[in-house]
């Protein structure tokens, strides 16, 4: 099951720059990307640093310390050094708001 938490208003968010979201212990980043968005675990699987301070290549992030490159939609590692994928977030917008699924 999904438990929606509303995060921000539609069209709020500023291109590739992310909007951090704090759960359970948990650093989220949400991106807007050409018009979509997407939300990640806030971390690279390689050094365990904060993963939304590297570059938004199109639907890709890059690690700013050591290059891993990672799927914005699923998560999935696409390069080395990294080997483990993060967990991605589904997203959804609902009356002018932007919703966030996580896990129940």
């Amino acid at each position: 099951m999904t438990k929606w938490i509303d995060i921000a208003a539609e069209g709020s968010l500023a291109p590739n720059e992310p909007l951090h979201i704090e759960q359970d212990g948990q650093t989220i980043a949400i991106f807007s990307v050409d018009g979509e968005i997407f939300a990640i675990e806030d971390i690279c699987s390689h050094d365990r640093s904060p993963i939304s301070e590297g570059c938004v290549e199109g639907h890709e992030i890059i690690c700013p310390r050591h290059g891993a490159r990672f799927c914005l939609r699923t998560g999935q590692v696409l390069s080395a050094p990294a080997y483990e994928d993060i967990e991605a977030f589904p997203v959804r917008t609902e009356a002018g708001r932007l919703w966030l699924g996580l896990p129940d």
